[in-house]
């Protein structure tokens, strides 16, 4: 049972039990990692990094990369490189590393014979084999005395060096690759010995083939990053904890691109895209759906309708489960002080907090959830956090406008040492969940499936809400929602629009649509996912952006934001362009001679008589 309620934990443990004999979701496609060559490049002191290449090249295949002036050791058991480090990217199996040389001794081809430091006038290089170039007077001798090796060479300083690794030993206080989520073969445990012991450990333990799942499915038909030129959304590129989502530009329309090697499964790509051109796999949406259903029909069986379920959204095995049986373990040892889980919130672990948002908590609450709480653990990254606390608030927007009360919560806790969570922390989460009460779910329990398609799901959840809302909107209402906002509509200044459509070629959504005949701009908003990209578009700067919820009607039917007395062709009388259009454009000719007598009358013709026009001229007289 969790806690002190465990005497009316049936309805919340025969959940449980039925979602314990749900079919286990499809399984998933698979990217490999191959690092079975054991090429270990380690950065960091030389004294650090010197002690580790000793104890792993019998192992490993190691190349220290050295920008300091420790004495090398006497033996080359392994490979030294020196210079910068330059760049950094890749993965397990595939890092590419980029150093400058900064010394003209290369360390990988010296033999440490001493023949340099008999032979340097200067005394200008010692047991480290590097050259102090502020002592140096370019006398050359050591080159000389170097001989044949040719490990001396001034002439190649500054030099770039690229080489391949299938791990990286970072043992710098500051990591170099700087990314919240480190990708994996990469390991950066700083300075403190046993944290290199542990991270060594895990290493040596990745050596060989893998797989693992692509976690994510990407539909660039339905990407909203950019069109004519012009960047719209970004939300997937700027969550990333691995930056593994990177922009690409082709013919002007804007794709993002993922690499599913660097992929670590979050999922807050999903929930973070307006369109749903990036959906989460593990598991899908529809899945999750059949979950939530699950448990509402169970839970109301056993209840008789009396309660109605909570759902609490953890990161399972990543820290949720423990955080979860350290509150339940109290809860029983303690029952004086900790309260555990209330009997109505059921659990529901999850691959990564981050992978749901709004389109499945509101399609929840409109099938039967009384309220949804997500536990941040403390394990995730924190860029995660305000992303999701920005949908947690959208949320709670669209419930209490529409009567609803708050719905959906966050419930951030610090990270843990140990994976145990301090006492003062245990007993402020355990006071958080016993203070949501028993909220009553909607009126009418709503009936659709849930989609892979986020828009779908997302706008039959609003319409649902919207349709059995407390506090029904008006049909002149609409409210107001935040500026971050994947719904809504747009204003334009009919002023200074002209109606040269730009912005219908550059909504993604369908949202603008133009008239194939007449001068009219045509807007449905509840395809409009708030992108910007007409903003961005816009010659005019006419477009702004309302983030709102508007009625049902509304959102379905198709507007006219704008519309203009047509002009006609001076020969056929067709409409070809606004009036409005046209003026401003004679306003920008002018007196131009270009434009002067039957070259302007040409413009105000259609583009078939234009040519006609052209045609019937006659022929220069070229004598």
């Amino acid at each position: 049972g969790w806690g002190r309620q465990r005497a009316q934990a049936g309805p919340k443990i025969a959940s449980l039990l039925a979602l314990a004999q749900l079919a286990p979701p499809d399984p998933l496609p698979t990217v490999s990692y191959d690092s079975s060559q054991g090429r270990l490049l380690i950065i960091g002191s030389s004294a650090m990094a010197f002690g580790w290449a000793e104890r792993l090249h019998a192992n490993l295949s190691v190349t220290v990369l050295v920008n300091d002036s420790q004495p090398l050791p006497m033996q080359k058991h392994f490979f030294i490189a020196n210079g910068n480090l330059q760049s950094l990217d890749g993965f397990l199996g595939q890092f590419q590393a980029q150093w400058q040389r900064d010394n003209p001794i290369q360390l990988d081809l010296c033999t440490r014979c001493g023949a340099c430091l008999e032979a340097c006038p200067e005394g200008a290089i010692d047991l480290s084999f590097q050259i102090d170039m502020r002592k140096c007077k370019s006398h050359r001798d050591c080159v000389s005395a170097c001989g044949p090796i040719g490990a001396i060479q001034f002439n190649q300083v500054e030099e770039a060096i690229e080489d391949q690794f299938d791990f990286v030993l970072d043992l710098n206080e500051r990591p170099f690759m700087a990314m919240p989520e480190k990708p994996q073969g990469y390991f950066a445990p700083g300075g403190i010995w046993s944290n290199q012991a542990l991270a060594v450990q895990k290493l040596l333990g990745s050596i060989g083939e893998f797989d693992k799942p692509k976690f994510f499915a990407y539909q660039e038909s339905s990407c909203a990053h950019g069109r004519n030129g012009q960047v719209g959304c970004h939300a997937c590129i700027d969550i990333c904890s691995t930056q593994a989502i990177q922009s690409v530009f082709k013919s002007g329309k804007g794709s993002v691109a993922v690499n599913p090697q660097l992929c670590m499964g979050c999922g807050a790509c999903a929930t973070a895209c307006p369109t749903g051109a990036m959906t989460y796999a593990n598991p899908t949406v529809p899945y999750l759906g059949q979950q939530v259903k699950t448990i509402v029909q169970t839970f109301s069986q056993m209840s008789q309708g009396r309660l109605s379920p909570t759902i609490l959204l953890h990161s399972g095995a990543a820290g949720g489960e423990k955080v979860l049986d350290q509150l339940g373990k109290m809860a029983r040892l303690q029952p004086d002080r900790y309260s555990g889980l209330p009997s109505n919130m059921v659990p529901l672990s999850l691959h990564h907090i981050a992978s749901t948002g709004i389109d499945l908590w509101l399609s929840s609450l409109a099938h039967g959830l009384a309220e949804i709480v997500l536990l941040a653990s403390g394990e995730e990254s924190a860029a995660y956090l305000p992303a999701l606390a920005d949908q947690v608030a959208l949320a709670n927007q669209i419930c209490t406008g529409l009567g609803y009360e708050e719905r959906v919560h966050i419930i951030s806790l610090d990270h843990r040492e140990d994976d145990v969570l301090a006492e003062e922390q245990l007993q402020l989460l355990d006071q958080r969940l016993n203070n949501f009460g028993a909220k009553k779910t909607v009126a009418q329990l709503a009936t659709f499936v849930f989609s892979k398609d986020k828009r779908q799901t997302l706008e039959m959840s609003l319409e649902h809400l919207l349709l059995h809302a407390p506090v029904p909107l008006a049909p002149d209402e609409s409210l107001l929602l935040a500026t971050n906002a994947l719904i809504g509509g747009i204003e334009v200044n009919q002023d200074q629009c002209t109606l040269c459509m730009s912005c219908v070629g550059a909504c993604p959504g369908g949202a603008l649509i133009d008239h194939l005949e007449l001068p009219q701009l045509g807007f449905i908003e509840k395809n409009c996912v708030q992108c910007g990209l007409c903003v961005q578009t816009c010659p005019e700067d006419a477009i702004q952006l309302l983030p709102r919820l508007s009625p049902i009607s509304k959102r379905k039917e198709k507007q006219f934001v704008n519309e203009a007395k047509p002009f006609h062709c001076i020969k056929c009388a067709k409409p070809f362009a606004t009036e409005k259009m046209m003026t401003a454009m004679f306003a920008k000719i002018g007196n131009h001679p270009a434009f002067a007598g039957s070259a302007q009358d040409r413009i105000k013709m259609c583009s078939d008589c234009r040519v006609i026009d052209l045609m019937s001229q006659p022929a220069p007289n070229k004598e």
